[in-house]
């Protein structure tokens, strides 16, 4: 957690000290030089999780503001090191609050893709559509497999796909996240289905930022190339999106 906050709070820094702290609208500057556009660049990476904050107008500037006056060795109007555990429990809320909100999304999605023909839900909350029937083996959680497979969000944005990567992917089915490893094993060697995951099967309450928010159901259409044996070597490339060494900042899932 304290690693997301310090993240957060750079990119604020970097997208507010681009701009005056009297900006009314910070988007309406122009970026004239190649080195401004690498700082937007970088803000752009840095901040796709501050949305989660909800910051209202006057919190975005009063923090501007906080940034200026130290850039400028102005005299501060609070004493920071007072309001250190203040920004991490205002962080942790408003987090929290938006992990709740996917949740309650995430139950209203999950309900209508249960409308679907042919959608099946097992005990564990994994829901699942064969899309392809497969003829071969299933695996087991021990085994290494192979697949081609695309993850999004609930709103359709995709957060990891190894088929807009084109090339397939092979991990233990052991070292993936929950609703994988379950899922993998209803399906047979060249089946392919869609899961609906979630966040409790996913990345929990933190999520994976900046791409998957805390509390995310997660859709992924999933292709079973092949269980692989001992001792083959195609395809080893790991899937970051739900292998222990991707989002998760490799925490075994």
């Amino acid at each position: 957690m304290k690693r997301v906050i310090v993240g957060a709070l750079i990119a604020l820094s970097f997208s507010t000290m681009l701009v005056s702290c009297n900006e009314s609208n910070p988007t309406a500057y122009k970026l004239s030089t190649e080195d401004e556009k690498t700082f937007y660049a970088m803000g752009l990476m840095l901040g796709q999780n501050l949305s989660k904050l909800e910051m209202t107008e006057n919190e975005l500037k009063a923090f501007s503001k906080g940034i200026y006056t130290a850039a400028k060795n102005q005299k501060a109007e609070v004493e920071w090191m007072e309001y250190q555990m203040k920004v991490q429990e205002m962080f942790q809320a408003r987090m929290q609050k938006a992990g709740e909100k996917q949740k309650v999304d995430g139950a209203k999605f999950m309900e209508n893709f249960l409308k679907e023909p042919g959608v099946k839900k097992t005990e564990s909350g994994l829901a699942y559509k064969v899309i392809t029937e497969g003829t071969g083996a299933s695996p087991k959680a021990t085994d290494e497999v192979e697949v081609h497979y695309h993850g999004t969000l609930m709103d359709g944005t995709v957060f990891d796909s190894s088929i807009d990567r084109k090339e397939t992917v092979s991990f233990p089915l052991d070292r993936v996240i929950k609703g994988w490893t379950e899922g993998l094993q209803l399906m047979k060697e060249g089946g392919k289905a869609k899961f609906l995951i979630p966040s409790e099967l996913g990345y929990g309450e933190m999520g994976a930022p900046p791409k998957i928010p805390g509390g995310a159901t997660l859709v992924f259409e999933v292709e079973l190339i092949k269980i692989k044996k001992p001792g083959d070597k195609s395809a080893e490339k790991s899937a970051n999106a739900v292998t222990d060494k991707g989002a998760t900042d490799k925490k075994k899932k």
